[in-house]
């Protein structure tokens, strides 16, 4: 079964310096029919202003991916890490017994725009962690690169989660299949552009949720980027 969310039906916060879309209940937006999907607790589009950006605060037992899209994230913890991400990095943070990070742009006249994910861990109060990890264009050229994994490879980021995390660019015949367990949930989330999910059109900011599925089948991609998670029921 697939089940359509289109861009327009995600909640959305206007904080003058952060304007955020939120796939799932966050903060002040709250949808009792969208808490997650499968152990996918966050996904939120964010646009940071020049100059800005989140302060000093705390997490614990949660994987945090951060998915650049343009600009630059600041990021600073008490892991000791001060580092830049840009476009085409992966960044997780394990959250574990406790971390605290502020993310900033500190570029002038240009927004940060990034997908914040978070992944409910299947460990806790382990120790926080940090990896980062640059995945070329050309790794996800017409295919699904793996870039969050339980395990470790070239162009993946270790997170401590039962879940998989790939990202793809299709334009024009590129086309990809995943083989899906039925048993799992899967989340497609559209980055940018067009693209066909399992025969659905998908346009910037949609989503679709998949449950009881064997395989996933992406083609017709217009300038598309997407991500892909293979989920814990």
């Amino acid at each position: 079964m697939l089940t359509m969310r289109k861009s327009t039906e995600r909640g959305y916060a206007d904080h003058g310096w952060l304007k955020s879309f939120h796939s799932f209940s966050f903060a002040n937006y709250f949808d009792p029919a969208h808490m997650g999907w499968g152990n996918l607790r966050v996904i939120n589009e964010d646009r940071i202003a020049p100059g800005t950006g989140f302060g000093t605060h705390g997490h614990r037992d949660m994987e945090i991916i951060s998915y650049v899209l343009s600009g630059n994230l600041a990021h600073q913890d008490s892991m000791g890490n001060v580092k830049g991400i840009p476009p085409g990095d992966v960044q997780r943070m394990s959250a574990g017994s406790g971390v605290r990070h502020s993310e900033f742009n500190h570029a002038q006249g240009e927004q940060t725009h990034f997908l914040q994910i978070w992944i409910e861990p299947n460990v806790t109060g382990i120790d926080p962690g940090y990896e980062q990890k640059t995945i070329p264009d050309a790794a996800k050229r017409g295919q699904l690169a793996l870039v969050a994994a339980p395990e470790e490879a070239q162009y993946t980021v270790m997170i401590h989660a039962d879940a998989r995390m790939y990202a793809g660019l299709f334009d024009g015949a590129e086309t990809a299949q995943l083989p899906l367990d039925p048993s799992r949930k899967a989340y497609v989330f559209l980055v940018r552009g067009s693209l066909q999910v399992n025969g659905q059109l998908l346009n910037a900011g949609d989503a679709a949720l998949l449950q009881a599925e064997s395989s996933l089948a992406l083609s017709e991609g217009q300038d598309a980027e997407v991500l892909v998670f293979d989920l814990s029921a």
